[in-house]
């Protein structure tokens, strides 16, 4: 049995994407066996969660059968995995929509770089995941759906990369791409009880809308096991996959629930998972000290800036029409036409926080331990249909952690460190200095090695008695 209590999958179904890769190698499993079964497991699932737009039934499985005929097979990081892309980077052959119906509906003509590393690595792209319009918003909804999360399909599974967290957590592919410039990452990972990596700034090519959001957005990836979540990151930014190797000594670990929303803190579950994390970390010889890192309002109303001029900025981008987005996304682009014309996009600013908050990572503290979001996920619900400060209030007092990180361009994982009475995760954020990707990861390995977490929501996971 795994940590959920499931009986693992006798097929291809709810198999890491390490296993599932080194099976195709080896010659066990052929890619378009292991394509087929999970296409069969978004028929059987997603009418219940929404988390796919598209689904590439005949193409995926025309490219899982040329995996099967490449003769470097043997040799591909990703051979035969099923991958889900986010519905605001190109595939080739797709129409790219930014989660809006305001857009022209042309296929790309070629794939975004981080498409083209995947499919290099063997990866075969079985479908493109739901988003809320532009990106924007902590849930993922829109027009005649609503993307709901597995663990509890009455909430949401988060957002902006919302889809691709509840593909992930359903068992429908072993590891999903999405992005994060505001916490879309690592928010809706919160929510499915996933774990994931914000790479730090120019790790990874972003190439996202206009100018990814001001420096802010990354791409990246959603999976169930670090194992998959170093390799994802490894073949997104086109390096070696590579064992995870022990730092020289004991880490210092920073840690802080002072919230930097007043009147929006964690709730007592989250802080006694905190608190549980720490013991954990202490157990396993690291050093824990109490030091809260301070946000200057000028950071926070730096992040908030490139937030609203990132709704006006990608409508050219994207192909959008103004007229025809959902009435809080045209609030948010008005607002970002302001903050543009009135130049208060600055980046001397920007890059003052990140020299403040990289000094934070001194001789005494390695990485920093944080809340990721204040309590259980936001209701699944058509949230497009109300007004623009509904969404920010409701998205800021859930989930306000994961912005300055992206400010300062610094890396932030996400793991599910316990589970609610009713077992929802409950998930915690580390956050690192410049080029601690690796650092992180290895922390969050150590910490899925003593505590195991459960890797697909019950309800959806797969079992012998299911696939046998």
């Amino acid at each position: 049995m795994d940590a959920s209590g499931a009986v693992p999958a006798a097929g291809p179904v709810g198999r890491p994407a390490t296993e599932l890769a080194e099976a195709v190698r080896a010659g066990e499993l052929s890619a378009v066996e292991v394509v087929r079964a999970h296409l069969a497991q978004i028929d059987a699932v997603d009418s219940r969660i929404g988390a796919f737009r598209v689904v590439r039934r005949e193409a995926a499985l025309a490219e899982a059968a040329e995996v099967d005929a490449r003769p470097d097979r043997a040799r591909l990081p990703l051979a035969g995995v099923p991958v889900a892309i986010k519905d605001n980077v190109a595939v080739a052959g797709e129409v790219t929509t930014d989660g809006s119906v305001a857009g022209r509906n042309r296929p790309a003509t070629e794939d975004h770089p981080v498409v083209a590393r995947l499919r290099a690595a063997g990866a075969v792209v079985v479908g493109i995941t739901r988003v809320p319009e532009l990106c924007l918003y902590g849930t993922t909804d829109g027009p005649g759906t609503v993307t709901r999360n597995p663990w509890d399909t009455a909430l949401s599974p988060g957002g902006s990369s919302g889809g691709s967290a509840a593909a992930v957590a359903a068992a429908c592919v072993p590891i999903a791409h999405g992005n994060d410039g505001m916490g879309s990452l690592r928010i809706p990972a919160a929510a499915c009880g996933l774990v994931t990596l914000k790479p730090g700034r120019g790790v990874i090519p972003a190439g996202l809308g206009f100018d990814d959001w001001s420096g802010m957005a990354v791409n990246g990836a959603l999976a169930t096991t670090v194992a998959d979540l170093a390799l994802a990151t490894a073949v997104l930014a086109g390096a070696e996959p590579a064992p995870l190797t022990a730092p020289d000594g004991p880490l210092r670990i920073a840690v802080s629930t002072r919230s930097p929303v007043p009147a929006a803190s964690p709730d007592a579950l989250t802080r006694e998972t905190i608190g549980a994390v720490v013991e954990l970390l202490r157990a396993a010889g690291h050093h824990v000290l109490r030091r809260n890192f301070v946000i200057p309002p000028g950071a926070a109303a730096g992040a908030f800036a490139r937030w609203m001029a990132g709704a006006h900025d990608d409508l050219e981008p994207y192909g959008l029409d103004p007229a025809k987005l959902q009435p809080r996304s045209r609030t948010q682009a008005r607002i970002g036409a302001f903050v543009r014309r009135a130049g208060l996009i600055r980046p001397a600013s920007a890059e003052r926080f990140r020299a403040r908050a990289t000094a934070f990572f001194d001789d005494d503290v390695d990485l920093l331990l944080t809340p990721i979001t204040n309590g259980p996920p936001l209701g699944a619900r058509p949230w497009h249909e109300r007004s623009f400060v509904a969404n920010i209030t409701a998205n800021t007092r859930w989930a306000h952690w994961a912005s300055p990180w992206n400010l300062a361009g610094l890396p932030g994982l996400v793991l599910p460190a316990g589970r609610r009475p009713d077992g929802l995760p409950v998930p915690v954020q580390f956050v690192g200095p410049p080029g601690a990707e690796r650092r992180l990861l290895w922390l969050a390995e150590e910490l899925e090695r003593r505590q195991p977490w459960p890797r697909h929501a019950p309800v959806f996971a797969p079992t012998l008695a299911a696939t046998g």
